[in-house]
């Protein structure tokens, strides 16, 4: 066994060269849904394409990089030189959906490939039907955009200018597709350069022996982690609204955690058949929901590797919408994801209620709009909206965060309007949108555009109009999603979940996302903690005493303790306690 300190500094110094390949395509990368929202990946993995170390990037990609880099290596075996370059997209041999483009570059020490420097990252279009690729309608893979199986983007050096070509002619974008390619290579350099440094520092064998015991070590830890908590099993069922082909048909999600010594099961069985819409999941995206939520209840935060993968095991029956089989479309399948995530904690809930919180908003949402300006220029906007945590057992859901499955940031509205044709005209929290509760869920956040160009597609990736993001333990479930066209106007037009339209000049379109579900008893809430939201505006006089029992006047809102005390008697009397999972508390309509 190596030395303990030897084996902590080269944990911290590989974990660091997936940070800083990160950093590297933050800095370099061309599309704003890499340099603006961070829909990327980062990682170093070992010669058997297992993965050593993650960077400071996605949950959603805790399993994917691995799952991609074997049916690379699957399909090469022996036949890798240095300098070469491999790359793949296909959802059906290690990918997860077209636009998820995965780059990995062997690292060679002693004339052999010891490690590999791998990446992931979101483009902003890979062709197909719609701009940006990512329609939740389209029925077939075929529809989707172009379609790369293991190939070799360099060989011994030098360029696959065939491929490199293929790409070109298929993209909306091509500059843009291109040079965000061209900052995967610049993070591989950066984690080539550093590995370099570790191998002549412990030597070829010895950096392999230091890449087994990170692994290791992570391994040791979630057994440890996973033999604190007490053994059971349960069974939580959540809905999808709809895959927007078969509309108002709920899709159910069934999962199953088993929970023995020291490993976990995580069991997808019972959930629906694969859908003809694009929200189809493969495994390795329903297997790192897993991951994401098994790693939430564990008391020690280990760095995110092989050894973690070891102790849980992932079912997902092939032909299932957690796992699903070609020609399945699968662009959208994002949504899925979050709600898997969404799933998984809710059995979790059940077996382990103070380490779980409620339901996020659901997503993220996908927004993309992609058209051509007046002189046939094309652009493509590509967004990815996130609101709200459910609520804690211990604290507040978290505002205008990004739920935990996706980690990433905010578009700045800025540069969405210098980039493309479009004017946003708010963006800001929507008071009264987090479920009420002991703690109460995240308050949701809408975002409005204006179309300038003559027209473009509208295509809109989001759930939780039907099914509203639970909530426990008596806490009440966050307000539902809304889109809506030309909100305010005589032409206002409320719209489904997903869509794929086109929009028009001057046209207005306003994405609502849901609030995070509460936890606890809303009537057992803290007066300070609700006349501080008051204040914030974050819930409003009426919204107090519905939710809350709260009497509130004045500007601003003084709380009226004694017709608090009364309001809130008379509605222990009279209101009927919320289920240990709420969905379905009728609420009223939410503030416009």
């Amino acid at each position: 066994m190596t030395d303990p300190v030897t084996a902590e500094l080269f944990r911290n110094a590989v974990t660091a060269i997936g940070d800083e390949m990160a950093l590297t395509i933050y800095r370099t990368a061309y599309s704003g849904v890499l340099k603006n929202i961070m829909d990327y990946s980062t990682a170093v993995c070992d010669a058997d394409g297992r993965l050593v170390a993650q960077g400071l990037s996605l949950p959603g990609h805790l399993c994917s990089i691995p799952v991609a880099l074997q049916a690379a290596l699957r399909h090469f075996g022996d036949d890798i030189a240095e300098g070469d370059v491999l790359t793949l997209n296909d959802p059906y041999d290690g990918g997860m959906h077209l636009p998820d483009i995965f780059i990995f570059k062997p690292i060679f020490a002693e004339g052999r490939p010891i490690a590999y420097a791998a990446t992931i990252c979101h483009h902003t279009d890979v062709g197909g039907r719609v701009p940006g690729s990512n329609a939740s309608d389209s029925t077939e893979i075929y529809a989707e955009g172009l379609r790369i199986p293991p190939l070799k983007l360099y060989e011994r050096g030098a360029p696959n200018n065939t491929l490199f070509r293929m790409i070109e002619r298929n993209v909306r974008l091509p500059g843009r597709v291109l040079g965000d390619i061209r900052s995967q290579l610049a993070a591989c350099a950066i984690a080539e350069r550093g590995m370099a440094d570790l191998i002549a520092r412990h030597g070829a064998d010895g950096v392999v022996a230091l890449m087994n015991e990170t692994m290791d070590h992570s391994e040791r830890l979630a057994r440890h982690c996973l033999s604190e908590l007490p053994d059971g099993e349960a069974t939580f069922t959540d809905w999808i609204d709809d895959d927007q082909i078969d509309e108002g048909v709920p899709i159910k999600l069934v999962c199953t955690v088993r929970k023995r010594g020291d490993s976990m099961q995580v069991d997808w069985t019972g959930s629906n058949p694969q859908v003809k819409g694009a929200i189809n999941n493969t495994w390795s995206y329903t297997a790192a929901a897993s991951f994401t939520a098994v790693k939430s209840v564990m008391s020690v935060n280990m760095p995110n590797n092989d050894g973690v993968f070891r102790a849980v095991e992932v079912i997902a029956p092939k032909g299932t919408i957690m796992n699903a089989l070609p020609p399945a479309a699968c662009a959208a399948r994002g949504l899925t994801g979050f709600r898997a995530a969404d799933c998984a904690f809710g059995a979790l809930a059940m077996l382990y209620p103070d380490r779980v919180f409620a339901a996020s908003d659901g997503g993220n949402t996908g927004i993309t709009i992609g058209g051509y300006d007046a002189d046939r220029k094309p652009f493509i906007y590509v967004d990815f909206l996130s609101a709200a945590w459910g609520a804690r057992p211990w604290a507040d859901g978290i505002d205008c965060n990004t739920t935990m499955f996706a980690n990433m940031a905010s578009f700045s509205i800025e540069v969405i309007e210098a980039e493309n044709p479009l004017e946003v005209l708010d963006y800001g929290m929507v008071p009264d949108t987090g479920g009420a509760g002991l703690y109460r869920g995240g308050m949701s956040l809408s975002r409005t555009w204006r179309m300038l160009a003559d027209e473009g597609i509208l295509q809109v990736r989001a759930d939780r109009q039907a099914h509203r993001p639970y909530g426990l333990q008596g806490g009440y479930p966050g307000a539902a999603g809304r889109n809506i066209l030309d909100p305010g106007t005589p032409r206002e037009k409320k719209l489904h979940a997903k869509l794929t339209m086109t929009v028009r000049r001057g046209e207005v379109f306003r994405h609502d996302l849901p609030g995070g579900g509460g936890w606890g008893d809303p009537l057992d809430r803290d007066l300070a903690l609700v006349a501080k939201d008051l204040r914030d505006g974050l819930v409003t006089v009426a919204g107090a005493a519905r939710d809350y029992g709260v009497v509130a006047a004045g500007d601003p809102p003084v709380i009226d303790e004694a017709a608090t005390e009364a309001l809130r008697a008379r509605l222990r009397a009279t209101r009927p306690p919320a289920p240990a999972v709420a969905w379905d508390v009728p609420l009223p309509e939410r503030a416009a």
